[in-house]
């Protein structure tokens, strides 16, 4: 569970907003999505595999 504490005279908004990025980074809906339906574990190996490759493409396009 995730909680926020609210410092003396802080904006209700700028503690939302810092609820916010800790939700996102926690990672919970990404995660109910995709437990939602099953994936093969060759999928998930294939994806990952493609996400690296995609990244190093772009970080050598960088260093050229």
């Amino acid at each position: 569970m995730i909680k926020i504490e609210i410092k003396e005279g802080e904006n209700i908004e700028r503690a939302l907003k810092r609820y916010k990025r800790k939700h996102r980074n926690v990672k919970t809906m990404q995660n109910l999505r995709e437990k939602q339906y099953f994936t093969k574990p060759s999928v998930v190996k294939r994806r990952q595999v493609q996400k690296a490759s995609y990244i190093q493409g772009l970080k050598d396009q960088a260093d050229i």
